[in-house]
């Protein structure tokens, strides 16, 4: 029987070293090489990532965007002529385990009505991290990446939000999987469509997707079945006051697109708090660099080759 096949795009922005480790550890994630094909978005990096794909990496499909097209447009790049069984997203600063993708895909193989799963993911230290989530709420927001939350570390919204009382040993069903590892089902892609780049720049394009995939009857599944590494923020880290400002923006805009799929869930004046508490939270943050002296440094990425 014909193996399935994957197109693995990987989207870049001067993440060089990164995107190296991300690419040598592709070849050993599966047996037959000739089923993936991988695709390297390069979002106009200025770290010479384009030439070390080209010169290390001959067999990947590069492609130059010429600009900054953020996570949605840069992947939407190399969704749109798709013709592989699945395509599979993963950041540049991710690695995957030997014989990894030929594990996922068999169990996606053996599970027909999962349009979009997730695997394990975790920390470089080996810890876990949160991948599959519940739906996000005002209150979890309250707790989430400000100081109110280190205060509370146990409070129960964030925890339901991050689905802390799930052993993330088993596959489940869930709200919705993190953009950093997830795999869809061609089928699933050509009904639901790309991801909202028109809306979503960086952050929550991943949940949007997750909303949709489950409108259109599919199953949104975290599979614990091949344990991605990730090292988070290789790109994002760069420009870290922005990114505060993008994520803000993008939970906004979520909120807003699908507030009739949460008008039954929250209460109405509930909701009319969250842009401004969504301003005061970025405004903190940005604030807590600039007094600890990190904002506006941009992180040094280091070179490979």
């Amino acid at each position: 029987m014909k193996q399935s096949t994957v197109r693995v795009i990987i989207v870049s922005w001067n993440a060089k070293a990164d995107l190296h480790a991300c690419l040598a550890s592709l070849p050993g994630s599966t047996a037959d090489p000739d089923r993936i094909e991988v695709v390297v978005v390069d979002n106009a990096s200025s770290d010479g990532s384009p030439d070390m794909v080209r010169r290390e990496f001959p067999s990947v499909d590069l492609r130059e965007t010429g600009a900054n097209l953020g996570f949605s447009g840069g992947n939407n790049a190399a969704l749109e002529d798709n013709r592989c069984d699945y395509v599979f997203l993963l950041n540049s600063d991710a690695t995957l385990p030997t014989g990894g993708l030929d594990t996922l895909l068999a169990w996606a193989d053996a599970t027909p009505d999962a349009g979009l799963i997730g695997p394990k993911v975790i920390n470089p230290d080996g810890t876990l991290q949160f991948s599959c989530r519940r739906w996000p709420t005002p209150q979890a927001g309250l707790f989430r990446n400000v100081y109110i939350g280190k205060l509370f570390p146990q409070n129960q919204p964030a925890a339901d939000y991050l689905m802390r009382d799930f052993d993330h040993a088993a596959p489940t069903d869930v709200d919705w999987l993190s953009g950093c590892a997830m795999l869809m089902r061609r089928e699933c892609l050509e009904q639901v469509g790309p991801l909202d780049d028109k809306t979503f720049f960086m952050y929550c394009e991943d949940m949007d997707w997750s909303l949709r995939v489950h409108g259109a009857g599919w199953r949104v599944v975290y599979a614990p079945v091949m344990e991605v590494k990730h090292k988070i923020g290789a790109s994002s880290d760069q420009v870290a006051e922005r990114m505060i400002v993008e994520h803000s923006r993008a939970m906004v805009r979520f909120w807003r697109k699908h507030q009739t799929f949460f008008a039954s869930r929250t209460p109405r004046w509930v909701s009319s708090l969250v842009l401004p508490w969504a301003i005061l939270r970025a405004s903190v943050r940005i604030l807590k660099r600039v007094v600890t002296g990190q904002a506006f440094t941009k992180r040094k990425s280091s070179s490979t080759g």
